[in-house]
């Protein structure tokens, strides 16, 4: 093996993945700790979860990751206002760059079922294209959409972009989100750290 192999073996095998939240209530963060478990599952993967109340604090972490999650609850059709002040802090590492070509992929929870939870993952995509991110979408077909299907079927809530949950208003996260929502975090979570190996070791390939 010569050094340039062993280099994007070595790569290929710890890829890097930080994911970045904000939860008011408790339910997101629920879902947070299922993507993470789900990029942990992959071998070698090395995983930071950090709420946006540490993100600046945690900052070289981010920027050492080979892909970056981002969820947000879903607040009144959008990001949680919290959410949207990382996504502004964020501006200075768009003034260099800093993101660049990195794999990105997005989450979010809210108490209805729809809750224009799409609203909030097209912001989440937005921030990633504007860092020119790569942007990883769910990978899934929809599930329980036919006679056949079940509300205990990955994906249940039929998304494409990223990973949806829903969680009750009056009910506290020890309830919520569901047992199959909290599988699509992990499958989201899996599917990033899997794209971020390759895409890992692809660049030192290249570089090379």
């Amino acid at each position: 093996m010569n050094a340039v192999t062993h280099a994007v073996t070595s790569v290929s095998n710890a890829p890097k993945v930080a994911v970045v939240y904000h939860s008011g209530y408790g339910h997101t963060k629920k879902q947070a700790e299922a993507v993470a478990a789900g990029a942990a599952s992959v071998a070698g993967a090395k995983v930071a979860l950090i709420p946006v109340e540490e993100a600046e604090a945690r900052a070289e972490e981010l920027n050492a990751a080979d892909a970056i999650i981002f969820g947000a609850p879903t607040y009144m059709g959008g990001v949680s206002a919290q959410f949207k002040t990382f996504i502004d802090w964020t501006s200075k590492i768009w003034f260099v760059g800093g993101w660049k070509d990195k794999l990105a992929a997005g989450f979010t929870n809210s108490a209805s079922l729809n809750g224009d939870k799409q609203n909030s993952l097209q912001q989440i995509a937005t921030l990633a294209a504007q860092q020119q991110m790569l942007w990883v979408s769910l990978g899934l077909p929809p599930g329980n959409n036919s006679s056949k299907g079940s509300p205990d079927d990955l994906n249940r809530l039929g998304a494409s972009l990223g990973a949806m949950a829903q969680s009750n208003a009056d009910e506290g996260p020890e309830k919520g989100p569901s047992a199959s929502d909290l599988r699509t975090a992990e499958h989201l979570g899996r599917r990033v750290a899997e794209l971020a190996r390759i895409h890992a070791a692809a660049k030192i390939a290249v570089a090379a």
